[in-house]
């Protein structure tokens, strides 16, 4: 057989399908991303999988805790905003908790938009940091189909948060902004750590490294440059953004 027929079987050959590169991101995440840089850059079912299991967790929280308690949690979190809750009347506050409610599920029902949208911003600056900065050639499509399989281990952090609630936190301690025992932050009290700490405490998650690993790797590889700058572009710009957002928070409480 001559190599340009062995080269247009290649050409022909059949992508993974979607679910094998589900399950190859847990068992062999290169598979996943050669897949793409070969140009299948479908990425449409971890998308479908985010959506259905972000409806279940709020269903589940809306069950066991309940929006407003949600937004009662987060005013008690915060000093400042519980301080300036109590100078207003019992109508106005009532008023404000209502606003913050439909806020909190708008935030939980518009998840969909908010996961492509952010999904589109993080892959552009990822694009732009592993083409110009390391002289990668990746395409938009790959990278943004790169995100949204890298970040499959979030579902871990979901089902954890299903498991904490069916496993009876009370409603008036469960906080919205970090609901699984992942990260360091989880096992320090809100109230009684400096909130730059927390945050920064709070970034330190296994499951948010997992991920960071797994879009380096996905990124370097579909951009043909080495592991280590695909492990720099995502870490950094994670570093840069948990620094700040520490310092907000310090500067905030």
């Amino acid at each position: 057989m001559s190599d340009l027929s062995v080269q247009s079987a290649a050409d022909v050959a059949p992508g993974l399908s979607q679910w094998q590169r589900v399950v190859n991101i847990f068992t062999a995440p290169s598979k996943t991303f050669e897949d793409i840089k070969r140009g299948h850059k479908s990425w449409w079912m971890p998308f479908i999988i985010y959506v259905v299991l972000g409806f279940v967790f709020y269903g589940v929280v809306n069950a066991k805790v309940g929006m407003g308690q949600v937004s009662e949690n987060q005013v008690k979190l915060s000093p400042k905003t519980e301080e300036q809750m109590a100078q207003l009347t019992p109508e106005q506050r009532e008023k404000r908790m209502k606003i913050s409610t439909s806020i909190t599920q708008g935030i939980f029902l518009a998840t969909p938009v908010i996961l492509l949208i952010m999904g589109a911003v993080i892959s552009a600056v990822l694009l732009g940091t592993i083409n110009f900065g390391f002289g990668g050639k990746a395409k938009f499509g790959s990278i943004f189909a790169v995100w949204m399989y890298a970040m499959l281990p979030s579902i871990i952090k979901t089902f954890l948060g299903v498991v904490v609630l069916y496993a009876g936190v009370a409603p008036e301690s469960f906080n919205i902004k970090n609901f699984a025992p992942t990260n360091l932050g989880a096992f320090m009290n809100p109230l009684e750590t400096n909130p730059g700490l927390y945050s920064f405490a709070s970034s330190i998650d296994i499951i948010t490294i997992w991920c960071l690993v797994l879009v380096g790797i996905g990124t370097a590889l579909v951009a043909g440059v080495k592991r280590s700058s695909g492990y720099i572009a995502s870490f950094g710009w994670w570093a840069l953004v948990v620094l700040v957002g520490a310092a907000i928070a310090a500067a905030t409480s």
